[in-house]
């Protein structure tokens, strides 16, 4: 059946809504996107005018690039990945490091050869790392000396992050440093493929509630429209503005604003490799910081300490905080208002299906509509679907949020059956979360349909422990679910059933797990049952044990 299109006069001017075919449509001007369909997002930035000197701080070292410098090593890495080592469109390259002022320059040498860069998380263990490796298939490495242990086993050629490409070790394939790359004379020599738009830029893993990690695999197209969304959401084309960068780059979160995003804009990136709040603060300090992207558990600490911070520090220069990955509170944003009375606190909702946008505030105005995930990004639509009848649902009604727009991924890699119950044929996306609109536009998140659990801004797949739990030889039976917490947002517990006669203990299971997951996915809290509350068909019964969880607080 045909797709009803409105015209304006179905739409409500203030929700968005349109009656004729059930749609929300956003209430922001839309951003013009490139009509040319051949064109990389590499070139799509480089192509961008922009008054900016310093492209990236390195917070630790000092170290500066300027914007030239940058695009003459991304252009220095693209000829040597094409001339030194064959890579061609469609390659897999995968990039292992903690932020660093390489990170953008690798992604957008790979993107600009029509090549594609998978990220991992430099917290995951070897075996993790390798069960992305065998789905992805990279054909090169990038990482840092310290981290070379987590893909020795990999046998991929590796160029090190640095100046050292020399460690003493006979399993790894060394090819080159990052440093040696960046050195080269660009080559007439290269391969120079036709990229499009449609091709594949990025493959970024998502954890799935089934406990296996599904590549999204995103568009050039989707990155341009993630592109431009970034720079006209902070007019960032109005004026200079320094960023500082401790969300990990290796995450949609950081891959959308700080690889490639604000290099579009001219703003200064000051980087730095891990978050620890001192350092954090004082590159706010040293570096007359504008913006302070985070996540809610640094946002809550900032308000908490806010009597010690500002005694000891000089945060002045900040206007504004970024805040995703879950809705803020009326008592934090207040908390926040009160403490800091010259920061606007602005939020955003995004996936990684849906590179990084979906919804956002961008006044301390539309912030204070407490709860809020924000409105409707600009060229974006959103159904709310009735889970059960599939009916989709008019304002102030709660369902599942569906997502449709440029920057909505093309599915998952390799994986026909997971594509096809996130994706259907009009492109709507299925963000398994239960949300309603207001009669304003908002967007407020309600639940998860999904059961992944939120520790800092991790995501953490309950049944992927669960798995590993079923594998000790102790446990009959077992249950994982988010408990709240303060300082985290959501902290992993275990229900147990120990199989006649254990004697398991809490930090047994608790130790039995850390030694096979990367840390933010550490079980932290024990309860021994009986047996685990399923339903007819076998599901585990979440909500009734984290009803059970809670009242114990």
């Amino acid at each position: 059946m045909a797709e009803i299109i409105p015209n304006s006069s179905n739409i409500d001017p203030r929700s968005g809504f349109c009656k004729s075919n059930s749609t929300f449509y956003s209430k922001r001007k839309p951003n013009p996107l490139p009509p040319n369909e051949s064109l990389d997002v590499t070139t799509f930035i480089s192509s961008r005018p922009h008054h900016g000197q310093i492209a990236f701080i390195d917070a630790a070292t000092g170290r500066q690039l300027t914007f030239s410098d940058v695009w003459r090593a991304v252009d220095a890495v693209s000829s040597s990945l094409s001339a030194d080592f064959g890579i061609r469109k469609g390659h897999v390259i995968l990039l292992l490091t903690p932020n660093s002022i390489y990170f953008p320059i690798v992604c957008l040498a790979v993107m600009s050869l029509g090549a594609i860069i998978t990220t991992t998380n430099p917290l995951n263990t070897s075996g993790e790392i390798a069960k992305q490796i065998a789905d992805s298939k990279p054909v090169l490495a990038f990482t840092i000396p310290q981290l070379l242990p987590k893909i020795a086993d990999s046998n991929l050629p590796i160029v090190i992050l640095g100046p050292n490409c020399n460690p003493n070790s006979s399993k790894l394939r060394i090819v080159t440093s990052i440093e040696e790359m960046m050195r080269r004379e660009p080559s007439q020599s290269r391969v120079k493929e036709r990229v499009n738009q449609d091709d594949t830029a990025t493959l970024l893993y998502s954890s799935g509630t089934t406990g296996a990690s599904k590549g999204v695999v995103s568009s050039h197209r989707n990155l341009i429209a993630m592109v431009q969304t970034v720079v006209n959401r902070f007019k960032l084309d109005e004026d200079k503005q320094t960023f500082i960068c401790t969300v990990p780059m290796f995450h949609i979160y950081g891959l959308v604003a700080f690889a490639t995003g604000l290099i579009a804009s001219g703003s200064t990136v000051v980087i730095l490799s891990k978050f620890e709040m001192d350092e954090m603060l004082m590159a706010i300090q040293k570096f007359s910081a504008n913006y302070l992207p985070l996540v809610p558990p640094i946002l809550v600490a900032l308000v908490n300490n806010a009597d010690v911070i500002r005694k000891k520090y000089d945060l002045s220069s900040l206007n504004s905080v970024l805040c995703g990955g879950a809705p803020l509170s009326k008592e934090v944003i207040e908390g926040f208002s009160e403490k800091y009375p010259n920061v606007t606190i602005l939020q955003g909702y995004g996936l990684t299906e849906s590179t990084g946008i979906g919804a956002s505030t961008d006044s301390q105005e539309e912030s204070r509509r407490y709860g809020t995930a924000g409105l409707l990004s600009p060229n974006m639509e959103a159904k709310i679907v009735d889970p059960e009848s599939g009916e989709a649902l008019t304002v102030n009604r709660t369902g599942e949020l569906w997502l449709r727009g440029p920057t909505i991924m093309k599915g998952y890699f390799s994986n026909e059956e997971a594509t096809a119950s996130t994706l259907d044929s009009r492109g709507w996306l299925r963000t398994g979360d239960l949300c309603y609109i207001d009669e304003d536009g908002f967007i407020f998140v309600v639940d998860r349909l999904k059961e992944l659990i939120k520790y800092k801004g991790y995501q953490v797949p309950p049944a992927e422990l669960e798995a590993l739990l079923l594998t000790h030889p102790e446990i009959a039976d077992a249950a994982v679910i988010p408990f709240p917490d303060k300082e985290v947002g959501q902290f992993p517990m275990a229900y147990v059933v120990r199989k006649t006669g254990s004697t398991l203990t809490e930090s047994g299971v608790m130790d039995f797990i850390a030694k096979q997951v990367a840390p933010y996915k550490r079980i932290r809290q024990v309860a021994f049952v009986a047996s685990i509350p399923k339903n007819p068909s076998g599901k585990i019964l979440r909500k009734d044990l984290i009803k059970l969880a809670v009242s114990k607080l």
